[in-house]
């Protein structure tokens, strides 16, 4: 039995085959002296797989969110099956002996070019298209695996970390747990596991060696316990465990329908944060009762181009309609930083976190910005959006906001488009100036949400990914709690209401600090929904409040 040790930071215990993440190279292999033969098979080959991929993601799609949805996959097979497309690899294979890899690459430019110098936007937006399906052929011949996971049963996930981009493709139905040598708890490896309910261990380490791929383990999320080969002692014991979370869970799914009401009947609103539509699956199973934050940058992280302004329109409308009414609110781009793109071309920062991210962006390049925009107010005519804006410092900053959003409302009403009458418009409070300038940006907008992540992080001065900065990363540091005490207080005074997006919500030691602060929503992972409404049930708000208030006050 080997067992080995890092930091667990999404609970539970899981048991399955440890599978090491396969991670593309990002470079095309090129061969000028190739046998065209060989690699004209092998194209063909890789066109048929991918067209197979193609036919079973929209069928997927079809069950799951329509047609609308369905129809990119649709084109990406119409493209494959182009005689011009097909013909200008043939041709560059048995022309050129090139090999079949950067004869799709090389075809995919060309096309691509051809697409965006057309004048309709129509057939602009195909350049994206072509690119995308020819790097599903790419990977194919290359034998990168498409979700990163090449096995036929749910497995025990490792890697040295994940990026955003990586984690946005993953096939999550394969993932029982994560294990990362590298990452903090605020890393995307950590978020989604706690998304997902599953368990995660992170900062392992050079521990994992390659050569326990397919190995069976025990993964234990709370410990940060990681065992292979376990002796029947410590199977009995991390199995026991394993039964009492499920036995536990059935306990909370009690809970059901239930209001999140404390004793003394304060109601606080309990809403999810999520990552993609998929994710909404997760929300329904666990009660949720609103989307408090969609990362909408998701969008921009799963492809090699811009999301079209229909991509976008389709993915907030499915997730407005299958909320049926609930209240979503809906992060605008918030790429930089952690969270990169190469296609955007940012320049490279010694200090990303507070160099060009998020709504520096937007306000910087107004097109990408108006185009996410249009998509979110289309999509509001099919429930309850709300937008909401990230990494906001200045008053100027959202009265330039609010200016764009009334131009392009003019334009999508002159064009004859529905939209909701009225759409919430809210920002987050992340930056210390945000929190100080709060009660002046009270009176701007409907709601806040603060991202107790990035403001512990802009607040305390560390890097909330630094590896080794744990003990310093402190969230319950009584700066933090004054400032949100302070946002809250400027919010109820210009009537608007105040919640809390990052994960700090889901930390049931705060949940009686939270309501004594007067936070009037917490927006969690699907699987803490249950658990918090559990937290808040037990409390009687009035009991603690002016303790709490007097002990943070004197700190």
């Amino acid at each position: 039995m080997i067992t080995i040790t890092g930091k667990g930071v999404s609970n539970g215990v899981a048991f399955g085959p440890l599978y090491f993440y396969h991670r593309a190279s990002g470079e095309v292999a090129r061969c000028t002296d190739a046998d065209p033969a060989v690699e004209l098979e092998r194209f063909e080959t890789a066109r048929k797989t991918a067209m197979e991929q193609l036919g079973a993601l929209y069928q997927k799609a079809m069950d799951e969110v329509g047609e609308e949805a369905a129809i990119l996959f649709e084109t990406h097979q119409m493209m494959l099956d182009d005689a011009d497309y097909v013909e200008s690899v043939q041709g560059l294979i048995e022309g050129d002996h090139l090999n079949a890899e950067a004869a799709v690459s090389d075809t995919a430019e060309q096309f691509a070019e051809m697409f965006a110098n057309m004048d309709d936007t129509y057939m602009q937006a195909r350049a994206a298209d072509v690119k995308d399906v020819s790097s599903r052929v790419v990977g194919i011949l290359s034998g990168v695996v498409q979700g990163g996971i090449d096995s036929d049963v749910p497995v025990i996930l490792a890697a040295d970390d994940l990026a955003p981009s990586e984690t946005v493709q993953l096939d999550k139905s394969k993932i029982l747990g994560f294990v990362t040598a590298g990452g903090s708890g605020n890393s995307h490896t950590a978020i989604l596991a706690r998304t997902m309910g599953i368990p995660a261990i992170i900062g392992v380490g050079d521990q994992l060696k390659a050569e326990f791929a397919g190995k069976e383990i025990f993964v234990d999320g709370q410990t940060g316990e990681v065992v292979i080969d376990a002796n029947d002692a410590t199977r009995d014991r991390l199995t026991h465990k394993q039964s009492k979370e499920r036995a536990l869970k059935e306990l909370l799914d009690q809970l059901k329908g239930k209001p999140n009401e404390t004793v003394d009947g304060k109601s606080v609103m309990v809403y999810c944060n999520i990552g993609n539509p998929d994710d909404i699956d997760a929300v329904l199973a666990n009660d949720g009762g609103g989307i408090g934050l969609f990362r909408s940058e998701f969008l921009y992280l799963q492809g090699n181009d811009y999301p079209t302004e229909e991509e976008q329109f389709i993915a907030y409308k499915t997730v407005a309609e299958r909320m049926g009414g609930k209240r979503v609110i809906i992060r605008t781009l918030d790429i930089g930083a952690d969270k990169q793109a190469d296609y955007f071309g940012l320049d490279h920062e010694e200090n990303p976190a507070m160099g060009l991210r998020a709504i520096r962006i937007c306000l910087t390049r107004p097109e990408i910005f108006k185009s996410q925009l249009r998509a979110l107010y289309r999509a509001s005519a099919y429930g309850k959006i709300a937008i909401m804006f990230p990494m906001i410092t200045s008053v100027w900053e959202v009265q330039e906001i609010k200016r764009i959003c009334k131009n392009v409302r003019e334009e999508l009403a002159a064009e004859g488009v529905a939209m909701a009458d009225y759409v919430e418009l809210g920002i987050m409070i992340e930056t210390p100036s945000a929190v100080m300038m709060s009660d002046r940006l009270a009176k701007e907008v409907d709601f806040f949400s603060v991202g107790t992540n990035d403001l512990t992080q802009y607040t305390l001065a560390v890097d909330r990914q630094g590896n080794n900065l744990d003990k310093f990363y402190d969230s319950h540091h009584p700066a933090v709690l004054r400032m949100l005490k302070m946002a809250a207080d400027n919010a109820h005074a210009a009537g608007i209401w105040i919640g809390i997006c990052g994960e700090l919500g889901a930390d049931t030691s705060l949940t009686e600090t939270f309501l004594a602060l007067g936070i009037d929503e917490l927006s969690v992972s699907p699987s803490a929904v249950l658990p918090l409404r559990n937290a808040i049930r037990s409390l009687d708000s009035r009991t603690n409040r002016d303790k709490i208030l007097d002990e943070l006050l004197s700190c």
